[in-house]
């Protein structure tokens, strides 16, 4: 599996993984084209992020001025493997020895309220920008009291103070953070992974149009950096990518937001159901003589995004990665299969019936079902099991 390496860190609590430069560029900018002052007077906050390592703080400084920012916040958690050991810049941080002769790392805060010039992208370097922005009194760079938990209290008195918060959050922990973000009324830009739509504590507000997925598209692999040197040989070739000799971690995993931008707003441009059937490119459509219906739930199987018929009225079952493509004036979401966040007034049967997923697979569907093997996953106790997640949808106003 592409995830197996984030998968290992979740249940290792392990979440040190590096988000690269050039997605958080690309992520922010787009902003900026739908709304030139989408950050201009804001107080960014990165709290799962620590400067001596965090291509978000990296973002922001360079680009303090650029995107008009009041005042950029980040804070680290203990220990970092980099921070007061490599980069020693600041006599106040707590750096002592601990059992293992280590240095025991404080958490710390930066506050950064002004950037004079510091050089372009390319001559960006920690240790020499660090030193410029501690010569500017107007900025602040403390030990905190505590660990930098996103939960703590100290963390959460920086929060409050936040208009916007922009990091990867840690995946073993994401249900958490969402809820304080929503808790506490804020703007935001983070990393999470695909299945996170899905969650039953996430999918109502993506469901309300109170979250949705950013910028970057459902195709585009994530690549992070890891933050220990990783032989490529020692890793599973489905979860790295090898840029310039470089191995990095692929991840199912996307933006997500609840800042507005231009792509959410563009109408999926689609094909009536007669004219799928006629000149869809995907055999499971093309040729057919209609698409299939649920048993157990009144609504047509569209096992992709561009196959969705512009004239159907009623409900539709489609892959997840249709949120990619949805635009609120175009769609409505009713629910989604794999949690059983659906609308009851769709719900027929109990569950998909053997009959139904026997059809389907003899129909070209693919997946865990195979015909004489009643423990392939796909079916129990003749009641069956949908091979893949799908949302519900239908369309606001249909048309022909």
């Amino acid at each position: 599996m592409a995830n197996r390496n984030l998968t290992s860190a979740k249940r290792a609590k392990n979440d040190e993984f590096y988000t690269q430069y050039a997605d958080i560029q690309k992520e922010i900018e787009a902003y900026l084209e739908f709304d030139a002052d989408a950050f201009r007077g804001k107080v960014v906050y990165c709290n799962c992020d620590d400067p001596y390592e965090s291509n978000f703080f990296r973002y922001f400084v360079l680009n303090f001025n650029k995107l008009g920012l009041k005042q950029l916040i980040t804070t680290s958690y203990k220990p970092s493997p980099v921070a007061n050991t490599q980069l020693e810049l600041y006599g106040d941080d707590q750096t002592l020895p601990n059992s293992k002769g280590r240095p025991k790392i404080s958490a710390n805060k930066f506050l950064i309220n002004e950037v004079h010039k510091i050089g372009s992208e390319s001559e960006f370097n920690l240790m020499a920008v660090a030193k410029k922005l501690k010569a500017n009194k107007n900025n602040e760079w403390t030990p905190l009291d505590g660990d930098g938990d996103f939960r703590s209290d100290e963390c959460i008195s920086l929060l409050k103070q936040t208009d916007i918060v922009v990091t990867n959050p840690p995946f073993s922990l994401f249900r958490e953070y969402v809820k304080q973000l929503f808790d506490y009324n804020k703007k935001f830009v983070i990393i999470g992974n695909k299945n996170a739509i899905t969650y039953k504590e996430t999918f109502p507000l993506i469901k309300s149009n109170r979250m949705w997925v950013g910028t970057t598209s459902f195709n585009k692999d994530l690549l992070f950096i890891s933050p220990e040197k990783v032989e490529p040989t020692k890793m599973p070739k489905t979860a790295t990518r090898i840029v310039d000799g470089v191995a990095y971690l692929r991840s199912p995993s996307i933006w997500l937001t609840n800042l507005d931008h231009g792509r959410r707003h563009q109408p999926l441009p689609l094909m009536t159901m007669k004219e799928n059937l006629k000149y869809s490119k995907h055999k499971e459509i093309k040729g057919k003589t209609k698409y299939s219906k649920y048993d157990n739930y009144d609504a047509i199987e569209v096992p992709f995004t561009d196959a969705i018929p512009s004239d159907y009225s009623g409900a539709m079952g489609v892959p997840v990665s249709f949120l990619d493509k949805y635009n609120p004036d175009q769609f409505e979401i009713l629910g989604t299969s794999d949690n059983g966040l659906v609308d009851d007034k769709f719900k027929t049967t109990p569950g998909l019936t053997k009959k139904f997923v026997v059809d389907y697979y003899a129909a070209g569907g693919t997946g865990a079902y195979k015909e004489g093997n009643p423990t392939a996953g796909i079916y129990e106790n003749n009641v069956a099991k949908m091979a893949y997640k799908r949302i519900f949808i239908k369309h606001k106003k249909p048309t022909k």
